[in-house]
C-alpha cells in the first residue's frame, strides 16, 4: 500500500482559464484529461527531460510559463500554464 501526504495532493500553481483544443478533446477520455490536468497541478511534469523539469521548477518560483507532457490513449499531449497564471492550454503538439 502506497501512503501519500497531503502535501502531494495540494495543487501547487493556479490553473487560470482551462481550455483545451477540439483535437485534445476528441482524442482523450474525461478520466485521462483529470489525471493529467491533477499530474500538472502536483508539479509532476510528465514526460520531459530533467532539464525542462528544471525549468519548470524555476518557473514555478519566478513567474513562467510552465509545461508538461504526457501520453494517454496512445496520444502525445501538452498542458502549458502561461506565465501569469491566467489560463492553461490542453493540446496536441501538431496544435501548437
Amino acid at each position: 500500500m502506497t501512503t501519500y501526504s497531503a502535501d502531494y495532493f495540494t495543487p501547487r500553481f493556479s490553473l487560470g482559464q482551462l481550455v483545451i483544443t477540439s483535437g485534445a478533446r476528441k482524442a482523450l477520455t474525461d478520466e485521462e484529461l483529470i489525471l493529467s490536468i491533477s499530474r500538472h497541478l502536483r508539479g509532476d511534469w510528465g514526460e520531459l527531460c530533467k532539464r525542462d523539469c528544471q525549468n519548470n521548477e524555476k518557473a514555478l518560483q519566478n513567474s513562467g510559463q510552465l509545461f508538461s507532457v504526457y501520453i494517454a490513449s496512445n496520444t502525445r499531449f501538452w498542458i502549458i500554464t502561461e506565465a501569469d497564471r491566467s489560463a492553461t492550454t490542453i493540446l496536441l503538439p501538431d496544435e501548437y
